[in-house]
């Protein structure tokens, strides 16, 4: 028997209008994804049927605290305080206006919606990441400044099924039908070969209204890149962000491959970045970077200033896990250093090629596995801490920075003892935040080094 839809909606007038007219277009939704991006960047939350929507809008949802501050095993982290000390208590999560958005790749009718969590006062709760970031852009409207952020984003694609050994492989060439195994940079063919992937993913996007733009394959086999439109919204670029990364691998698993942000899957070959594209307005619309290579703007070089005395502190924001770390090696495009230059793919921060009017700063060195909703505020504070105390960035390099700067290796642990003690994270994101975070990363690296690998079976268990 054929099912007559049922095309009764909520009351649209709680709704934001966007929403409101998202909901019109769906007249045949079934449930909706309730979506809490956590401080890890993973998606938390509930499903429900499209008549429960009416009573989220007015009365929020509710989701427990600690949800926040899971680690990255879905384990509530009792240090942080949300768990047991609390009683784990629920807080009210609500809509974020404007977000609602259809779930084409689902065999139901569907579509999501982004939460943010309240305290136990009604306020916005700090430790949420996208609070955290909201707090930094009010800032910037307090000076009259407006940033404008756009978010590439690279991935691997790989095949469903691990190997023998529990590892990755790369994805079997659709066109070829062998497995992809060679480094063709920005290789047209391996474009038009993944074609079914990439014109799904351009479905996708352009069904939830994600500005995406450009997709490139990238230095792997099985890498690529989708980049986003810049916004001069700081917090819907992030939005689109992290709808993308869903929207990916989404897709991927229709089409029976894998996509993952792992900063670092294959030691042999290039890790995930997750590069921030920033330029700011002022009051009349101008950009305040506005300048050339010959004469770079006093207020671009105190920007990146800011950048480099910030960056310590903020390292574990752009490299939040055991893995991130192995990222960081000589000769592969990742920053080991915190020098800036135009032009170059050597240095941290990066002016790309344009016109005058289109300065902008490239930080490049997050990977793809962190929260881009933490890694944009991290990115914004230090630029607006350079801009509010005039630092010297020093001179731009030119040519390979990695042969004339100090290389530095950073590790985990001391990430986590920067951050933990660092008064910049502390008077720019709060003290609440710091100290959930940190305890966060704490207690994955304590369970993270309490596990013993093959590695060490092989090397010691009959050797020493």
């Amino acid at each position: 028997m054929t099912r007559i839809p049922d095309t009764s909606l909520p009351d649209i007038s709680l709704l934001a209008s966007a929403d409101a007219a998202t909901l019109r277009q769906l007249p045949d939704c079934e449930l909706v994804d309730l979506l809490l991006p956590d401080m890890n960047g993973l998606l938390r939350g509930k499903r429900i049927t499209r008549d429960a929507l009416e009573k989220v809008y007015q009365e929020g949802v509710c989701l427990p605290m600690s949800l926040i501050a899971t680690d990255i095993t879905g384990n509530t982290v009792e240090e942080t305080g949300l768990g047991y000390d609390i009683g784990d208590e629920d807080r009210i999560c609500r809509p974020v206006p404007g977000s609602l958005r259809a779930v084409p790749w689902s065999p139901r009718p569907m579509a999501q919606l982004l939460l943010s969590m309240e305290d136990a006062k009604g306020g916005a709760f700090e430790a949420n990441p996208r609070e955290v970031l909201k707090r930094v852009l009010e800032r910037y409207t307090a000076r009259g400044l407006k940033p404008v952020v756009a978010v590439e984003l690279e991935f691997y694609l790989f095949d469903a099924h691990l190997d023998a050994d529990g590892k990755p492989r790369t994805p079997v060439n659709p066109v070829t039908g062998r497995r992809s195994n060679s480094t063709q940079v920005y290789y047209m063919e391996d474009l038009n070969d993944y074609r079914g992937f990439t014109d799904a993913v351009s479905a996708a996007c352009k069904a939830q209204g994600i500005p995406a733009d450009t997709a490139v394959a990238e230095y792997a086999p099985g890498q690529f890149e989708i980049n986003l439109k810049h916004r001069d919204d700081a917090l819907l670029a992030c939005d689109d962000a992290v709808m993308l990364k869903r929207a990916i691998k989404a897709v991927a698993q229709q089409q029976g491959v894998q996509a993952s942000f792992m900063a670092k899957p294959f030691a042999e070959q290039a890790g995930n970045g997750l590069h921030i594209h920033v330029s700011v307005l002022d009051d009349k619309g101008d950009n305040i970077f506005a300048s050339t290579p010959e004469a770079p703007a006093d207020t671009l070089k105190h920007a990146i200033g800011g950048l480099q005395r910030s960056a310590k502190d903020s390292l574990l924001l752009f490299a939040p896990h055991a893995n991130s770390y192995r990222r960081f090696v000589l000769n592969a495009f990742v920053p080991l250093n915190d020098a800036w230059g135009y032009n170059n793919r050597t240095v941290a921060m990066r002016i790309p090629h344009s016109n005058e009017a289109n300065t902008r700063v490239e930080h490049r060195i997050a990977g793809a596995d962190a929260n881009v909703y933490l890694v944009t505020a991290a990115v914004l504070a230090g630029m607006l801490h350079g801009l509010e105390n005039g630092f010297d960035p020093g001179a731009p390099v030119v040519g390979n920075a990695y042969e004339q700067t100090e290389i530095r290796t950073p590790y985990w642990r001391q990430a986590i003892d920067d951050f933990m003690g660092s008064d910049f994270i502390r008077e720019q994101f709060g003290e609440s935040f710091r100290h959930i975070y940190g305890q966060q990363k704490l207690k994955e690296m304590h369970t993270f080094y309490t596990q013993v690998t093959t590695l060490e079976y092989d090397w010691y268990l009959r050797a020493v």
